[in-house]
């Protein structure tokens, strides 16, 4: 694979940028500058062809490009765009869409990241609440802001101990976030006991996709949506991956467990810049958007005619085609046929995933929680990953990291890439073997 002109091109671009990315995690070894994406497809600025698997996140459930998507954007924008005073048709439109397939959204307001989103629901939640302290778990990611920005990808001594993923991070922030393991409803409990009136809320990613993909056991959900009752604590279903990807309505409706807000993202507009956070009306309307609400909600970009309309027409492709249905096949024939690779190759793997989302763990049992990942083998999984792109498979070549198939992939797709991984781990056994 050459990457020459990549190499440069990023050589020029830290003249101008700190690192030569725009965000933290972009930078990645080999060099990669993309230049044109269509489909399944993405090329590089050396006129190498992979087929997408990183999505860039997440967001291309669709596939890149998406013609129809594109077209009501440009539609949109030969009329419309932003005014920055009252509403649009657009904005109500798309709201009254969310609200229709969400079984949380009352209400909705528009912001422009996941991270905005999940700023103001825990804003909201200790208005609501008066109280200062939050929930989340230990691996998820729920933005860059200092109130969720701990114990993310912790090494293994800092798991569950005080991990602030910046400097700059204020400690009442940092100290008033308390880290609880995913899938352990009596940890859960323990700390709303120990911190009795005192947690405004709990941020979960109904299945935490950032380290990969951990499955909620059964009756973890509900028990949640249980001690939140129970204790006063305002339940966020983070649902800036899930949301759109695995159901319209969110993974909250394939769960069938309703949150008290919900943030959303991600699949939303299909690789357009948009979020939302929704919830129940009586909380909703606690935001000064409402006349006489008292808590702060502003942006100069929310509800800009590009996310709202790309979100119209990404929802109304979803509800007139099958969409969910041809991507959780694709990716059912993904995972069944690595899992079969394993087994003639003798491989010791977990195949995790969920609908359109997979990622091969290398260790033998099923991960319950982030802890247990630090049985995975990150060295293998790195470099397997890199071998994938050597062949024209783009998995991001990072530790614990999700892959998605979007509507643009064929079976041919999977096919090609089964037989790339199949070859690569032939390679790596044979590489072991050797040694």
């Amino acid at each position: 694979m050459l990457n020459e002109k990549s190499k440069q091109l990023h050589e020029e671009a830290k003249k101008f940028t700190p690192g030569g990315v725009h965000t933290s995690i972009r930078n990645i070894d080999p060099r990669l500058i993309f230049t044109k994406s269509e489909g399944a497809y993405i090329y590089d600025a050396d006129g190498n062809k992979y087929i997408d698997f990183q999505a860039a996140f997440g967001p291309y459930i669709l596939g890149h490009n998406y013609k129809e998507v594109n077209d009501r954007v440009i539609e949109s924008l030969a009329r419309t765009d932003l005014y920055g005073v009252g509403t649009t048709d657009l904005e109500i439109k798309c709201a009254e869409k969310i609200t229709k397939y969400v079984p949380s959204a009352e209400q909705v307001l528009f912001c422009n990241s996941g991270s905005e989103a999940t700023y103001h629901a825990i804003r909201l939640s200790r208005a609501i609440t008066n109280r200062k302290k939050l929930i989340k778990f230990q691996g998820c990611y729920h933005g860059w802001h200092d109130y969720v920005a701990r114990n993310m990808l912790s090494e293994p001594h800092m798991i569950g101990k005080r991990d602030p993923g910046s400097a700059g991070m204020m400690d009442e922030a940092i100290d008033n976030t308390l880290i609880c393991t995913f899938n352990d409803l009596d940890n859960v409990e323990r700390t709303l006991v120990e911190n009795k009136n005192e947690v405004a809320a709990l941020i979960v990613e109904p299945i935490p996709h950032n380290i990969g993909c951990i499955m909620p056991e059964v009756g973890f959900l509900q028990g949640l949506r249980d001690l939140c009752s129970k204790h006063g604590t305002i339940l966020i279903f983070d649902e800036v991956i899930t949301g759109f990807r695995h159901d319209l309505g969110g993974y909250q409706n394939v769960s069938g467990v309703t949150p008290d807000l919900t943030t959303m993202g991600k699949a939303m507009a299909n690789g357009f810049p948009m979020a939302a956070l929704a919830g129940k009306k009586e909380y909703m309307e606690r935001f000064n958007t409402n006349s006489g609400g008292d808590v702060w909600f502003a942006g100069t970009y929310n509800g800009h005619a590009i996310g709202t309309s790309a979100t119209i027409a990404t929802m109304e492709i979803m509800e007139t085609e099958p969409v969910h249905q041809h991507i959780f096949a694709l990716g059912d024939r993904m995972r069944n046929g690595i899992r079969e690779i394993h087994d003639r190759l003798s491989i010791k793997a977990y195949v995790a995933g969920f609908g359109s989302v997979w990622t091969t763990y290398f260790m033998d049992f099923e991960p319950k929680n982030y802890t247990d990942l630090m049985q995975n083998d990150a060295k293998m999984y790195v470099t397997y990953r890199k071998k994938l792109l050597e062949r024209g498979i783009f998995k991001m070549p990072m530790n614990i990291k999700r892959n998605h198939i979007s509507y643009s992939h064929t079976k041919e797709d999977i096919d090609n890439t089964l037989q790339a991984i199949e070859d690569v781990l032939k390679e790596l056994v044979q590489s072991r073997v050797s040694k």
